[in-house]
């Protein structure tokens, strides 16, 4: 019998997952110059468009199918085009219907392929992010999500790091955070560094865009993370609270390291506080307390504001930090959990500081491990075979004209038309254009 509460909630966790995604848009595309704004927002939606449809062809089969290779990927075929779900009132979970489940981790895998995005801002083509974006999905996230959620059932095999290494990632530090990082790692070395890169000012051109974008993306997360318990219960209510708290003392941290370093806090850093924090709570959130989540996230906030210099160090072109930001907060988040876990929380382990030794920790540190090796090689082999047989990135020529333009044929802000005649006639100056016209008849 299908149990509505829990429906309701998965389902209104799904529109808020979803709505995460233009939060997404909004915070990448204020962290861009002005000439590729439309280009950084297209690439999340597009990955949106293009996710949503693959999902229910094969993407969700692949991810939640019976196994097929010793935990590694789902039958792909076994629900192609969601064949047989539709009535099914029994899906992962128990009580929901197979649909609801279906709808919420649908708007993960989509969100996952949009992250990466941000490191290769600037100069990368539309259509081969389109081509990079299906290919990725199909060979990297489907099956990971696979490894990491996908539980086994007396009749159904599921995943290996779930059932066989039993690695705590709640809500996606593995599959959705450390992967997409490391993939953005990979296509940022592919493509190479932006015209100007470490010489030339790339400041954000619109931070208010910055600030909107990230409060869409914590309101949204309480639904990726609270969702991720599946039901309206206990373990939705204690993980609802950690990613709070978390957050706010990761974006304090951020701040903090800001003013000590630097001499100044900025709302940069406070956004990208804010999203430091939601990424490291998101595997631990169901295994730490509301203090330990403190812990984890003011770490998370001071970590990640010191790690998104590292590209200038190391010199590859993440453009909008996605390296600093959500692979090594998805790497402290999840390994965290092994620290900082306890068997009070929903999840019942207790971590190394909590008495329970290195059991779970080794467990953790395997598992992110595991996910970033696959990740980061087979991105950087689909991306340089893009990149070789395509063309990946826009030509240093076009890349200084401006993205938006050359790839779109259009640019955020028509500040040309300010003024002028025709559609594009400010108020003002229709206001005094009507005056003159009325004068001359009146004359």
């Amino acid at each position: 019998m299908v149990n509505t509460g829990d429906t309701a909630w998965i389902l209104t966790s799904a529109a808020l997952v979803l709505l995460m995604t233009p939060g997404l848009a909004l915070f990448y595309g204020g962290m861009v110059r002005a000439k590729s704004v439309l280009n950084m927002m297209m690439m999340s939606f597009g990955a949106l468009a293009l996710i949503s449809v693959i999902w229910v062809l094969w993407g969700y089969s692949e991810s939640f199918g019976d196994d097929v290779g010793a935990g590694l990927v789902g039958n792909p075929f076994q629900y192609f085009g969601l064949s047989g779900l539709m009535a099914d009132t029994t899906s992962e979970s128990g009580g929901l219907p197979a649909m609801a489940f279906v709808a919420f981790q649908a708007v993960f895998a989509i969100i996952t392929v949009a992250l990466i995005s941000g490191a290769i801002a600037d100069r990368a083509r539309f259509g081969p992010w389109m081509l990079f974006s299906g290919i990725w999905a199909t060979i990297v996230y489907f099956p990971v999500a696979h490894w990491v959620f996908d539980f086994s059932t007396d009749t159904h095999t599921g995943g290996w790091i779930a059932n066989n290494l039993k690695a705590i990632d709640f809500a996606g530090g593995t599959a959705v955070h450390i992967n997409a990082g490391v993939a953005g790692l990979a296509l940022a070395i592919v493509l190479g560094k932006r015209v100007g890169f470490g010489r030339d000012p790339m400041r954000p051109h619109n931070l208010t865009l910055v600030m909107t974008g990230a409060g869409l993306l914590w309101f949204g997360w309480f639904g990726f993370n609270a969702g991720s318990a599946l039901a309206a219960n206990n373990a939705a209510s204690v993980v609802w609270v950690n990613t709070m708290v978390a957050t706010g003392a990761a974006s304090l941290g951020w701040l903090i390291t800001e003013k000590i370093r630097d001499g100044h806090a900025t709302s940069l850093g406070a956004a990208s506080g804010v999203v430091a924090g939601l990424v490291a709570i998101t595997p631990s959130c169901s295994s730490v307390s509301p203090i330990g989540a403190i812990i984890l996230g003011a770490v998370a906030g001071v970590l990640c504001a010191l790690a998104v210099s590292l590209k200038y160090r190391f010199g590859y072109d993440d453009s909008l930090d996605v390296v600093g930001v959500h692979l090594v907060g998805g790497l402290w988040g999840t390994i965290a959990v092994g620290f900082l876990a306890t068997a009070d929380a929903p999840a019942g382990v207790d971590g190394l500081f909590y008495g329970g030794g290195v059991d779970q920790l080794w467990r953790q540190v395997v598992g992110a491990l595991a996910v970033l090796a696959y990740s980061g090689i087979i991105t950087f082999v689909i991306g340089f075979a893009i990149q070789k047989v395509w063309g990946f990135r826009i030509s240093e020529e076009d890349e200084v004209t401006g993205i938006d333009s050359i790839v779109h044929a259009e640019t955020g802000y028509d500040l040309d038309s300010i003024g002028s005649g025709g559609r594009g006639t400010s108020i003002i100056g229709q206001a005094h254009a009507e005056a003159r016209s009325t004068e001359g008849v009146r004359a």
